[in-house]
């Protein structure tokens, strides 16, 4: 269902929100679910990550031009959204284990 591809260096973006309020967000994973890329934000200023409200959008790079910022767009249907947590919550599963062997 899903594949997991961890940012190679630890990444940040800015994020504007509706009322013009730019947040600086730490990328914590990239995930692919059902053929399309999303991205998982934290917010800065939320240390504790299991307790952290994590912020979803859709990923897209140009592959034509590696150089180009990738674009992030929300996720409108609440569905996807719901696939892409569950992708999350499997990704967090599968850090845990990693990091108990």
């Amino acid at each position: 269902m899903s594949n997991m591809k961890e940012p190679e260096e630890a990444m940040s973006v800015e994020i504007e929100l509706e009322d013009g309020t730019v947040v600086n967000c730490e990328v914590l994973t990239i995930l692919t679910v059902a053929g399309e890329d999303y991205i998982a934000l934290l917010p800065e200023g939320q240390e504790d990550k299991d307790e952290a409200d994590v912020w979803f959008y859709g990923y897209s790079e140009n592959p034509d031009d590696p150089n180009e910022e990738p674009v992030l767009s929300y996720i409108e249907d609440d569905d996807v959204y719901e696939k892409v947590a569950d992708a999350f919550d499997e990704y967090l599963d599968e850090c845990e284990f990693d990091n108990l062997e």
